[in-house]
């Protein structure tokens, strides 16, 4: 009688913890789906124009916003993610201008992954759960060639355009490590929790002038270095 009233507590113990305990993290929330969740970004590009011998230099503000939900060209459930532009005058405060529509794109997340169809280009962002090991290609659903993303760094304290940031974790979408003497490309994202993607960089130059012992960086004759850094977020 005893022995049974012994394993009853422990059966009804052991169920009480069960339910308590909570599910493991997965990284979800480095992905927020929130209707209404906006994440503005100030951007600046350089642009090397081997036609016109030229370097241009572009700076504006956007802002990203989960507008909808819709069904993806995947027949999945997917967001639309509506893209606005202020473009940079220096006579002009960025509070002062209005927002105007630059893009609409696509955000879909599952199980397993966050997708993000970029000027018709889907790209495999992320992959859950997130783990330091972890690599996948982000090319999967496109035509641009297998690229192995991993991830440098995850549920790191990271600092972007002056603001700290508790939870960051860093996808390195590619790097070439100056392999490549005539093409240097560089492609790293951030993710802060609970915001979504805080950080871009992508860095794409060509030179044909190939001089020993000196990157393509310096002797640049075509390509972009682009750089998005957080602002702020909210939902409207």
């Amino acid at each position: 009688m005893y022995i049974l009233i012994i394993a009853m507590l422990y059966s009804v113990a052991s169920c009480k913890k069960k339910a308590t305990e909570a599910p493991p993290d997965v990284g979800y929330d480095y992905a927020p789906v929130t209707l209404g969740k906006y994440v503005v970004y100030d951007v600046d590009s350089t642009v090397y124009d081997d036609f016109k011998k030229d370097t241009i230099y572009y700076k504006y503000r956007v802002k990203e916003k989960l507008a909808e939900t819709i069904t993806d060209n995947e027949g999945r459930a997917g967001i639309k993610l509506i893209r606005y532009i202020k473009r940079y005058n220096p006579q002009v405060n960025y509070d002062q201008m209005a927002w105007t529509i630059k893009d609409v794109w696509s955000y879909t997340k599952t199980a397993t992954t966050l997708e993000v169809v970029e000027e018709n280009v889907r790209y495999t962002k992320l992959s859950f759960p997130v783990t330091p090991d972890a690599t996948w290609n982000g090319n999967a659903y496109n035509n641009l060639g297998n690229w192995n993303y991993k991830y440098l760094f995850t549920g790191q304290v990271n600092a972007v355009n002056g603001m700290v940031f508790s939870n960051v974790l860093c996808v390195e979408q590619k790097d070439d490590k100056r392999k490549n003497v005539i093409h240097r490309q560089y492609y790293i994202e951030k993710y802060a929790k609970n915001i979504g993607m805080i950080y871009r960089e992508v860095t794409d130059l060509y030179s044909n002038t190939v001089v020993a012992g000196v990157p393509v960086e310096q002797r640049i004759e075509k390509g972009v270095i682009y750089k998005l850094n957080y602002v702020t977020h909210g939902v409207e």
